[in-house]
């Protein structure tokens, strides 16, 4: 059971490489428990935010992206993405499609 991601900068046609992400559990009294971190590669992967086994349950991916675009030279009008779902186990893939102005997730597979 593992969760990845894929972020992509659709403003550049490139991977966000270097773009740090982090994967949040709801617990059941509704706070947020921190699960794991990760950092994009230079395709702009995160091939399995952690090793440990994931119970279904709903969880968070939040996107760092104000560092990335700072790198740029560019303001981040979103400094961080949060991206909400549920997770009933398997595999599930969650793609970010990034520019400076909007974005786009999707499930993947």
């Amino acid at each position: 059971m593992s969760i990845s991601t894929h972020v992509l900068d659709t403003m550049r046609g490139t991977p966000a490489a270097g773009l740090g992400v982090s994967l949040h559990r709801r617990e059941p009294d509704g706070d947020w428990k921190e699960v794991a971190q990760a950092e994009t590669d230079s395709d702009g992967r995160v091939g399995e935010m952690t090793n440990d086994e994931l119970e279904p349950a709903e969880y968070r991916l939040e996107f760092d992206t104000r560092p990335y675009f700072e790198r740029s030279g560019l303001s981040a009008f979103y400094p961080s993405v949060l991206v909400v779902f549920s997770f009933e186990g398997g595999h599930l893939h969650v793609p970010l499609l990034l520019t400076a102005y909007g974005y786009t997730t999707y499930k993947g597979t």
